[in-house]
Protein backbone atom coordinates (compact mmCIF):
# COMPACT_ATOMS: atom_id res chain seq x y z
CA UNK A 1 0.00 0.00 0.00
CA UNK A 2 0.72 3.72 -0.82
CA UNK A 3 0.03 6.05 1.28
CA UNK A 4 -0.37 9.96 -0.29
CA UNK A 5 1.35 12.73 1.50
CA UNK A 6 -0.21 15.45 2.23
CA UNK A 7 1.97 17.55 0.77
CA UNK A 8 0.97 15.82 -2.56
CA UNK A 9 -2.38 16.23 -2.00
CA UNK A 10 -1.83 20.52 -1.25
CA UNK A 11 0.31 20.09 -4.84
CA UNK A 12 -2.25 18.32 -6.57
CA UNK A 13 -5.01 21.00 -5.33
CA UNK A 14 -2.94 24.01 -6.98
CA UNK A 15 -1.95 22.61 -10.06
CA UNK A 16 -5.45 22.04 -10.43
CA UNK A 17 -6.12 25.52 -10.23
CA UNK A 18 -3.40 26.93 -12.23
CA UNK A 19 -4.69 24.71 -15.13
CA UNK A 20 -8.23 25.76 -14.76
CA UNK A 21 -7.22 29.28 -14.85
CA UNK A 22 -4.67 28.76 -17.97
CA UNK A 23 -7.82 26.96 -20.07
CA UNK A 24 -9.83 30.56 -18.84
CA UNK A 25 -7.29 33.02 -19.88
CA UNK A 26 -7.12 30.41 -23.34
CA UNK A 27 -10.49 30.34 -23.77
CA UNK A 28 -10.92 34.33 -23.09
CA UNK A 29 -8.44 34.81 -25.75
CA UNK A 30 -10.02 32.77 -28.31
CA UNK A 31 -13.63 34.38 -27.68
CA UNK A 32 -12.17 37.66 -27.96
CA UNK A 33 -10.31 37.04 -31.57
CA UNK A 34 -13.72 35.23 -32.57
CA UNK A 35 -15.74 38.33 -31.54
CA UNK A 36 -13.58 40.94 -33.32
CA UNK A 37 -12.66 38.76 -36.13
CA UNK A 38 -16.87 38.49 -37.09
CA UNK A 39 -17.42 42.30 -36.10
CA UNK A 40 -14.45 43.21 -39.13
CA UNK A 41 -17.02 42.07 -41.58
CA UNK A 42 -15.29 41.51 -44.81
CA UNK A 43 -11.85 40.28 -44.96
CA UNK A 44 -10.48 43.32 -46.23
CA UNK A 45 -10.81 44.90 -43.65
CA UNK A 46 -9.30 42.30 -41.27
CA UNK A 47 -6.08 41.79 -43.67
CA UNK A 48 -5.90 45.82 -43.41
CA UNK A 49 -6.13 45.99 -39.71
CA UNK A 50 -2.83 44.32 -39.42
CA UNK A 51 -1.42 47.65 -39.80
CA UNK A 52 0.95 46.66 -43.02
CA UNK A 53 0.89 48.18 -45.89
CA UNK A 54 -0.20 45.97 -48.89
CA UNK A 55 -1.11 48.27 -52.01
CA UNK A 56 -2.74 44.65 -53.56
CA UNK A 57 -5.69 44.90 -50.82
CA UNK A 58 -6.50 48.66 -51.32
CA UNK A 59 -8.43 49.08 -54.64
CA UNK A 60 -6.74 51.42 -56.94
CA UNK A 61 -8.86 54.55 -57.92
CA UNK A 62 -9.43 55.04 -61.52
CA UNK A 63 -7.19 57.73 -63.64
CA UNK A 64 -9.37 60.04 -65.19
CA UNK A 65 -7.69 59.43 -68.55
CA UNK A 66 -9.06 55.71 -69.14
Amino acid sequence: MRVEHELHHRRRGRNLGVGLLLVAFVGLIFGLTVVKTLSLGSIVELERFDHVARPQLVPQAKEAGQ
